[in-house]
């Protein structure tokens, strides 16, 4: 979940918010528009084929190719999580692969806690949890490659899993607020491991539960200008149209192959967390 009083998409956080005004987007080519295009399918296939943001993908897309700074980026792939979503979310609802309750328990929670994770932010050195927290997903992407899961499967509410789905939420909101990374990319296989969900209803449940963070942090993106109009709505609309494509995409892909490529997905955003681990440690200039 992303945070509501920290602009974040699904898998990142945007870098150095004070750092001042953001210059003006320079109008775009028929090239820029066109690469836009091309991410925006990317993320798209990712968020209806995985069940998340796809945000892990298209802001170094955006950073590298589109050549937008790192916050605007961020933002950008905020704005398109949400039509992309919203889209996969009924696509899965209409074949009956989305849980509205545990949706909700895990949005609430995720509310919950990326108001802690922003608190924490602020007062604790990072560095020991953020590695804690790549083991956490290598662990994670270990077990995908080792467990398929059933196509079937249901979130059954009990007086266990219900807190359960509401802790769910709490981390996951808190590991947004301060390692910039949660959302589908998370739940999709705890839902499937701890769960018990199926892969489809686990990517479904996810899309919806990942929903109104994308909202709030979109709002608050635009509070403070980070958020080119344009530029998301180019992203934002082709996400959501390839969006279809990856839900298909989701359905034809056997159990253990989705469940593969996840883990491999799972991987890149730890790689991205590494990275920046490493980077925050070299000495500013």
């Amino acid at each position: 979940m992303s945070s509501p009083t920290e602009p974040a998409p699904d898998d990142a956080v945007p870098e150095d918010p004070g750092e001042g005004p953001l210059p003006p987007v320079p109008r775009r080519t028929p090239r820029e528009v066109l690469i836009l295009i091309l991410i925006g399918v990317i993320g798209g296939v990712l968020s209806g084929g995985f069940g998340v943001g796809g945000g892990i993908i298209m802001i170094p897309l955006l950073t590298t190719v589109a050549k937008l700074d790192h916050r605007r980026a961020a933002a950008t792939s905020l704005v398109a999580i949400i039509p992309a979503a919203i889209i996969g979310t009924v696509t899965y609802g209409l074949a009956g692969h989305v849980d509205l309750i545990a949706a909700a328990l895990i949005a609430a929670g995720g509310v919950v806690g990326s108001f802690i994770g922003v608190r924490l932010l602020r007062r604790l050195s990072l560095a020991w949890l953020r590695w804690l927290f790549i083991g956490l997903l290598l662990l994670v992407a270990a077990r995908l490659f080792f467990e398929i899961p059933a196509r079937t499967g249901g979130i059954a509410l009990t007086p266990v899993s219900i807190p359960g789905l509401l802790v769910l939420g709490l981390v996951i909101g808190i590991a947004s607020g301060l390692f910039g990374i949660g959302g589908g990319v998370i739940i999709v296989p705890i839902l499937v491991a701890l769960f018990g969900a199926g892969d489809l209803l686990a990517k479904g449940t996810s899309l919806l539960a990942i929903i109104p963070g994308a909202l709030t942090g979109t709002v608050q993106n635009a509070r403070a200008g980070l958020v080119d109009v344009i530029d998301g709505s180019i992203v934002g609309v082709t996400a959501a149209i390839a969006t279809f494509g990856g839900v298909a995409l989701a359905s034809a892909l056997s159990p253990q192959l989705a469940t593969i490529l996840f883990a491999v997905l799972l991987l890149a955003a730890t790689v991205q967390l590494v990275v920046r681990a490493l980077r925050d440690r070299r000495p500013r200039s």
